[in-house]
């Protein structure tokens, strides 16, 4: 594993992990390959409709605070647009949309014969069998039905997912965090959103390949041509925040929604197969449908194995990370939008606000991008 490093504000165009020093893996660009462009328009022309009216591409920007816009038509650049002063280099920490990063990870996992989605946690992670993981599979993990007792509620000073970030923060150890706890319910029968679900897969994962998340992202990185160096948090242990930690160039995070299109990498080789990029993508119980989600989740998205499906087919499924990081295909059009952000996280409101009228935008953007004929 390489050294630790600190990860400063400098580091980053969304600092909100930086701002206490955090430590971070290098994720390094080893065989940087640059995507393909394709003609572009001399404009997007966009109608957005949502919050009361309609906006175009540059109000939706000063709406939702964007930082930078990309969309790959068939794996080429068909539009890049940063906030000034930001550009190619710069890497954007995309919060929880690193879960569906880890989602790749799990998929290359189960591809290799290492891990099966109905392991139980507590046979490659013994230490957890008296905690609320005891009769959890790989595939409860992956749905976020574990029916562990757990409260993401990132505005609770007091709440568990506070003290597992607040691991990371001061550098201690987060896996003691998730070894408290408990159970709510039977597993399979509820869905929570649980980061703590994600940092207990990442955990059975690494048991199963004996490889860290940082090294098996370092991997990923390499298979899929990325062409900047990214960090990933840790916490005191060198344990990755697997389940938000990852900062990334905004053209690498495309080549991660490329990846989720047909499970192979830009030159023709398959990283994960066919059957797992559609069963990741799409609702596995009916109370995972888009829509069907607790209320304080968007009505426009379900869950499948750690991405947000927009259908129930899981035609056009998203990664979305909090303050507004999206990676986001429409399979049928060939189609990947990034958005990243910086709107604000402490009113619940306006978050949510946000959050709906990019989900609202993104279709609206797959759809102009192939209309102006960039496909040609």
């Amino acid at each position: 594993m390489a050294e630790a490093g600190r990860l400063s504000a400098h580091a980053l165009v969304n600092p909100q992990l930086a701002d206490g020093g955090w430590g971070y893996q290098p994720v390094p660009a080893a065989d940087p390959r640059p995507l393909p462009t394709a003609e572009r328009p001399p404009r997007l022309d966009v109608d957005v409709v949502g919050a009361g009216r309609a906006l175009d591409l540059p109000e939706f920007h000063a709406t939702t605070a964007s930082t930078s816009l990309l969309v790959l038509v068939d794996g080429q650049l068909a539009h890049e647009w940063y906030r000034d002063g930001l550009g190619p280099a710069n890497t954007f920490l995309g919060a929880s949309a690193t879960k569906s990063v880890l989602a790749h990870l799990v998929g290359a996992a189960v591809r290799s014969g290492a891990l099966r989605l109905d392991d139980p946690v507590r046979a490659h992670v013994p230490e957890l069998s008296g905690t609320g993981y005891a009769h959890v599979l790989v595939r409860h993990l992956l749905t976020m039905t574990s029916g562990v007792a757990w409260v993401e509620d990132h505005r609770d000073p007091a709440g568990p997912a506070s003290a597992l970030v607040a691991a990371f923060a001061a550098g201690t150890s987060s896996r003691s965090v998730l070894g408290r706890v408990g159970s709510r319910c039977a597993a399979g029968t509820r869905y929570e959103y649980c980061t703590a679900d994600s940092q207990v897969l990442d955990w059975v994962r690494e048991r199963a390949t004996g490889v860290p998340f940082a090294p098996a992202l370092a991997q990923l990185w390499r298979d899929l041509g990325c062409a900047t160096d990214a960090a990933v948090a840790v916490d005191g242990e060198g344990v990755a925040l697997a389940g938000g930690g990852l900062a990334a160039a905004a053209r690498d995070w495309a080549r991660i929604g490329l990846l989720q299109l047909d499970g192979t990498a830009p030159d023709g080789r398959r990283l994960l197969e066919p059957s797992w990029v559609h069963e990741s993508s799409r609702p596995q119980l009916p109370f995972l449908r888009p829509g069907r989600l607790p209320a304080a989740l968007s009505t426009h998205v379900g869950f499948g194995y750690h991405w947000w499906p927009l259908d129930g087919r899981g035609d056009r499924v998203c990664a979305d990370g909090s303050r507004g990081q999206f990676v986001y295909l429409d399979r049928p059009r060939r189609v990947v939008v990034v958005k990243t952000s910086d709107w604000p996280f402490a009113d619940p409101w306006h978050d949510r606000q946000c959050r709906d009228l990019t989900y609202l935008a993104l279709p609206a953007i797959a759809g102009a991008v192939t209309r102006e004929g960039v496909l040609q």
